[in-house]
C-alpha cells in the first residue's frame, strides 16, 4: 500500500515536481498523457474511451486502470483483477455486483463538497470492509493532511493527491509537501526516531547493498534531489559519496508493511556502496550481474585477438556461436545438460547485449513490459524454424501426455470461451497415443524431496523449537506448544461454535463409516493344519501408533479426519495422533475437534506440511512418534511422507503414494447428461491438476453434446469456476465401442474413483480390475463416498489402483503369522525342510531339525 496516489490534474506540472512524487507514489493520468508518465489510467468518461482503447494503454506499460462501473463489467474477465481499480462516488458503492467487486483489485473513490463527506474516516471504513482485501483509495476535494493520510493508512486506504496541491517545499493551508504525505502513515519504533533503511541496485534485481539509517529530514532531500541522503547516528544529515564519488541516483523509495522501515531502490555509482569499495555490504556481486560487469570491463580492455574481442568485433562469429548454443540448448535431455546449455546461451547473449549497450536491467524492463500484456500473440514460430516435413498446426494431430502445470506450461486460456473438455476417439488412435491417454502429469518427486528434506531435519534436530519456527512462519500461528491434549469436546473454547447441523452431520457420517469399517475387522485368526502335526496360524494386531494428516488451515477438512479416524479407532490403535495446520490464532476448526473427540485421538498436533510429517516420523519433545502416517496433503506433504518412509531412523511407513485427485465416468445411452456433468465437475474443482476422464460407451452425439453443454453451463455457476476452467481444459473425453472397451480403458486407467451410468450397472461391477472406489449407477455420486455412505475417501491415485487398495481397517492393522508342529508332525515335515537347506548351502539351518530328529 503506498502513502498515496499523485493526480495528474493539469497538462502543465513542474517536471522537478513529477521526478519527485514518481519516485514515492504512483501518478494517476487520464488517457491523454503521453504513455511514458502514467502507472495508473484514469477513464472517468465511458463514453470517450472504449475497452480496446484500455488495453493498449495496459499493454504498453500503465500498470493499472481504473474505470467507472459501466466499462469495469465489459472488461471482466478480460482484464485481470490485479490491473483494474474501480472508479465510484459514494452514491454508487451499493451498486457493485459480486460478480464486478471480485473482478478489480480496489476502489477509487471520489467524494464531493456538494456529498459533504470529503476524508469521512468512518465512510472510507464501511467501503473498506465492502471490498474485503482490496485497495480503497479517496479522492477529496479537501487539501489531505498528514493526519488524515495517517488515519486512513491505519483502515488500509490511502489518499490521492492532485498535483496542483503537492510542493516540493513546506506544508501550507493550500498546499501539502511530497514528504509529508510520503512520510504520514510511517512510524519509527526506535528511540531516535529513525527509520532502518535497506538500499537496493535497481540495476541488479533490488539486490541489497546494505542498511543504513533515515529521518524524515534526510527522507525529504532523497525525493527532493533524487540522490541518496540518510542519516548518520554520529554525524546527522549524510549525503552518499559526497567526497567518494560514490553517489546514487534514486529510482524509488518505498515502505515496509509495518510501516516502520525503508526501502531505497538506487542506481549506485563509483566503486561501490560498502566502505570496502565493494559493490555491497554483503559481498561481491554474482550471477547475471556478475557476468555483466565482467563482459563490460572486457569489451573495454579485452586484448586484440583475444576470443572476446573476437566476440565483439566479428558479429557473424558471434551470431554464429548463439545459434549454436540455442541448437544444443534445444537438443539437452537431462536436468544437468539444459542448465548447463543453458548458461552457455546466456554468456553469448549478455555478449550481445553488452557490445549493442544494452544491461540486463534493459531486458527486465522488456520482460516486465511482455509480462504485463493484455493482448497476446498467438505464439506460433516462423516458418523458418519450423521444420519442412512437420508442418505448424494450431491444434495437436497426436494425443500429449498430461504434464504437471506449472508457469511455463500453462496455455492462455479464453476466459470468455466456453468450458469444453477434449476428446479423442479411441478406436482411431495409435497404441502410443492410447498408452498417453492413461498417464498422469509427470510429479517431479525427486526435485520436492529435496526441497523438503531441510525442513524435515530442521524438525528431526531441534523439535518444538523448529515446529513453532515453521507453524509461525508457514501457518501465521505463534504456538506455546505445538501439543493439542483432549478434552477436545465440548469444553475446548474453539468446540462451542460449532454449528449443530454441522455435528449431526457428523454423526450419521459418523455412524455409517464406523459400521462399514467395523465389518472389515479381521479379528478370528486363520487356522490352517497344512499336513498332519503342522499348523500355521494368521492374526492381526493393531498398529500401536499411528498419525493421521488432516490439511487444514482455511479449510475445514472434518471429513479427512473422519476417514482416518474411524478406521483407526475400530482397528483399537493404541495412539491416534491428528495433524493439521492451525488457525493463525492458533486455534483448530470446531468440526475437525468433535471428530478428534469422537474417534478417541490422544493428541492433536497444531502443525502442517512437511514439519508436521517429520514430528510425527521421528517424534520431537511433546509429539509421539508413530509408526505409520496416513492422509492426504499437497506435494510438500507427498514428499515428506515420501522421504521418512525410506529413512530406516525413522522406521515409519505411509499409506499410499498421492497425487491430484481424479475421476473416470462410464456413460452409455441411458445417462443423465446433468448427473454425469455434475460428477466430472465434482472432481475437476479440487484443483487444476485435477484428472477428469468421461469415457464414452457408444454414446450418441446428441447426448454427448448435452453433457459438453452441462458442463459449461454447470462450471460458470461455481465459485470455483477459475480452477474448473483449467482443469476441464486438460481433461479428456475419449469414445469408445460398447461397454467393454469402455470397461478395459478403465481399467488401464485404474483411476481413484470410477463412475458408472450404465444399463444395468451393477453386473458391470464384476468387470472392474482396477479403481479406488466404484459409485455405481445415477444416483450414487462421489460425493456421497466423500463424506457420509460408509466408504473411504483417501484412495490411490496415479494409477496405483492397480496395486494399492484405499485406506480401510486393515491398513491399521498388521498381520502375524505363527506356527506350531507336534513331533509326529517334525517326523514328516523335517526331512523335507533338512533336504532344501542342504540345497541351499545353509548347514545351521538342516542342523536346527535334525538335531531334533536325531538324524
Amino acid at each position: 500500500m503506498f502513502p498515496f496516489l499523485a493526480l495528474l490534474d493539469s497538462e502543465h506540472v513542474d517536471e522537478e515536481l513529477l521526478l519527485a512524487v514518481s519516485r514515492v507514489a504512483p501518478v494517476i493520468a487520464p488517457g491523454s498523457t503521453p504513455e511514458s508518465t502514467i502507472r495508473y489510467l484514469l477513464v472517468e468518461d465511458s463514453t470517450s474511451t472504449d475497452c480496446n482503447q484500455i488495453i493498449t494503454f495496459l499493454d504498453n506499460g500503465a500498470d493499472k486502470a481504473i474505470v467507472p462501473l459501466s466499462l469495469a463489467k465489459s472488461l471482466l474477465g478480460t482484464v485481470p483483477a490485479h490491473r483494474l481499480l474501480l472508479l465510484l462516488d459514494v452514491a454508487n458503492v451499493s451498486a457493485v455486483s459480486d460478480s464486478v467487486r471480485n473482478a478489480v483489485s480496489g476502489v477509487l473513490l471520489k467524494t464531493s463538497s456538494s456529498d459533504g463527506f470529503g476524508f469521512d474516516v468512518d465512510l472510507v471504513h464501511s467501503v473498506s470492509r465492502f471490498f474485503v482485501g482490496a485497495a480503497v483509495h479517496v479522492l477529496a476535494p479537501d487539501l489531505p493532511t498528514p493526519s488524515i493520510i495517517s488515519k486512513l493508512a491505519n483502515i488500509g486506504a490511502s489518499v490521492v493527491i492532485p498535483f496542483s496541491q503537492l510542493t516540493l517545499g513546506s506544508t501550507s493551508q493550500k498546499m501539502i509537501s511530497v514528504a509529508d504525505a510520503f512520510l504520514a502513515p510511517i512510524v519509527s519504533d526506535r528511540s531516535d526516531g529513525l527509520f532502518p533503511t535497506v538500499i537496493s541496485s535497481d540495476p541488479h534485481g533490488k539486490r541489497s547493498l546494505g542498511l543504513v539509517y533515515s529521518s524524515r529530514e534526510s527522507v525529504a532531500e532523497s525525493i527532493r534531489t533524487g540522490k541518496g541522503v540518510y542519516h548518520s547516528r554520529k554525524h546527522g544529515l549524510w549525503r552518499k559519496g559526497e567526497t567518494s564519488g560514490a553517489t546514487q541516483d534514486v529510482v524509488r523509495i518505498r515502505v515496509d508493511c509495518d510501516t516502520d522501515a525503508l526501502e531505497f531502490s538506487v542506481v549506485q555509482h563509483g566503486a561501490g556502496f560498502c566502505h570496502l569499495n565493494r559493490a555491497s555490504c554483503f559481498g561481491d556481486l554474482d550471477g547475471l550481474a556478475a557476468l555483466e560487469r565482467t563482459l563490460a570491463s572486457r569489451l573495454v580492455d579485452a586484448p586484440e585477438g583475444s576470443y572476446t574481442r573476437r566476440l565483439f568485433n566479428d558479429e557473424e562469429l558471434l551470431r554464429a556461436k548463439i545459434m549454436e548454443e540455442a541448437d544444443e540448448l534445444c537438443r539437452a535431455k537431462t536436468k544437468e545438460e539444459v542448465a548447463f546449455e543453458a548458461a552457455d546461451l546466456i554468456y553469448f547473449t549478455l555478449a550481445r547485449c553488452v557490445a549493442a549497450g544494452v544491461s540486463v536491467k534493459d531486458i527486465e524492463r522488456s520482460l516486465d513490459k511482455k509480462a504485463m500484456k493484455i493482448n497476446r500473440r498467438p505464439g506460433n514460430a516462423k516458418q523458418q524454424w519450423i521444420p519442412k516435413n512437420e508442418p505448424q498446426k494450431t491444434e495437436l494431430s497426436r494425443v500429449e501426455a498430461p504434464r504437471a502445470s506449472t508457469p511455463s506450461s500453462k496455455a492462455p486460456l479464453d476466459r470468455n470461451g466456453p468450458i469444453q473438455m477434449r476428446t479423442v476417439d479411441i478406436s482411431v488412435v495409435s497404441p502410443e497415443d492410447r498408452a498417453k491417454l492413461l498417464k498422469r502429469p509427470v510429479l517431479r518427486s525427486d526435485e520436492m524431496i529435496a526441497k523438503v528434506k531441510p525442513i524435515v531435519d530442521n524438525v528431526r534436530t531441534r523439535g518444538d523449537s523448529a515446529l513453532r519456527e515453521l507453524t509461525a512462519k508457514f501457518d501465521k500461528a505463534q504456538l506455546d506448544t505445538p501439543l493439542l491434549l483432549p478434552p477436545f469436546y465440548p469444553l475446548a473454547p474453539e468446540a462451542q461454535h460449532l454449528d449443530p447441523a454441522v455435528r449431526d452431520a457428523i454423526d450419521a457420517a459418523y455412524s455409517n463409516v464406523y459400521k462399514f469399517h467395523a465389518a472389515q475387522i479381521d479379528g478370528a485368526p486363520l487356522v490352517v493344519e497344512t499336513m498332519p502335526g503342522v499348523t500355521c496360524t494368521r492374526f492381526a494386531r493393531p498398529i500401536a501408533r499411528v498419525g493421521l494428516y488432516v490439511p487444514g488451515g482455511t479449510a475445514v477438512l472434518p471429513s479427512t479426519a473422519l476417514m482416518l479416524g474411524v478406521p483407526a479407532q475400530v482397528a483399537g490403535c493404541e495412539k491416534i495422533i491428528i495433524a493439521t495446520p492451525p488457525r493463525a490464532d492458533g486455534s483448530i476448526s470446531p468440526e475437525v475437534l468433535y471428530v478428534a473427540h469422537k474417534v478417541g485421538a490422544h493428541a492433536i498436533l497444531r502443525a502442517g506440511g512437511a514439519q508436521a510429517v517429520a514430528a510425527l516420523a521421528y517424534g520431537t519433545e511433546t509429539v509421539p512418534k508413530v509408526d505409520k502416517i496416513f492422509g492426504p496433503g499437497n506435494q510438500w506433504v507427498t514428499a515428506a511422507k515420501m522421504l521418512v518412509q525410506n529413512d530406516t531412523d525413522a522406521l515409519v511407513s505411509i499409506d499410499m503414494p498421492a497425487g491430484p485427485s481424479e475421476v473416470l465416468v462410464i456413460a452409455d445411452d441411458t445417462c443423465n447428461p446433468a448427473f454425469v456433468a455434475a460428477d466430472l465437475l465434482s472432481q475437476a474443482e479440487h484443483g487444476i491438476d485435477s484428472q477428469v476422464v468421461l469415457v464414452a460407451s457408444s454414446l450418441p452425439e446428441t447426448i454427448l453434446a448435452a453433457v459438453e453443454e452441462e458442463v459449461d453451463k454447470q462450471a460458470h455457476a461455481l465459485g470455483r469456476v477459475d480452477i474448473v476452467r483449467e482443469s476441464v481444459a486438460k481433461s479428456l473425453i475419449v469414445k469408445t465401442q460398447g461397454p467393454e472397451t469402455a470397461m478395459e480403458f478403465s481399467n488401464d486407467y485404474a483411476p481413484e474413483h470410477l463412475i458408472l451410468h450404465m444399463r444395468d450397472a451393477p453386473a458391470w461391477v464384476d468387470h472392474v480390475k482396477n479403481a479406488g472406489s466404484v459409485f455405481v449407477g445415477p444416483y450414487s455420486p462421489e460425493s456421497c463416498g466423500d463424506y457420509a455412505s460408509g466408504t473411504n475417501h483417501t484412495l490411490p491415485t496415479n494409477g496405483y489402483a492397480r496395486q494399492f487398495s484405499g485406506v480401510n481397517t486393515q491398513s491399521f492393522q498388521k498381520h502375524i503369522t505363527s506356527q506350531e508342529v507336534t513331533m509326529d508332525g517334525l517326523q514328516t515335515l523335517g526331512p523335507i525342510v533338512a533336504t532344501l537347506a542342504d540345497c541351499e548351502g545353509l548347514q545351521a539351518h538342516a542342523n536346527a531339525v535334525r538335531i531334533r530328529l536325531g538324524m
